[in-house]
């Protein structure tokens, strides 16, 4: 993996600031990466599941689009 000297530096400077070493502080950007995808997919499963509940509790925060109406200029 390359950086340019800028990027680098700046890498360096984030892996200080946590009192991590540079392999270290990149291996754990990569997991917590993970996670958080993780975590997106989790979330946007859930809102799928519930929406149609949320829609029916509350109709006028439905989006137009997604009432059939015409969506909004």
């Amino acid at each position: 993996m390359s950086f340019s000297d800028e990027e680098m530096e700046g890498v360096r400077a984030a892996a200080a600031a946590e009192g991590k070493s540079l392999k270290q502080y990149l291996h754990d950007l990569g997991v917590r990466e993970m996670h958080r995808k993780q975590f997106v997919a989790g979330a946007t499963a859930w809102a799928d599941r519930l929406r149609q509940e949320f829609d029916e509790a509350f109709p006028d925060e439905v989006p137009s689009a997604r009432r059939g109406g015409a969506a909004a200029a």
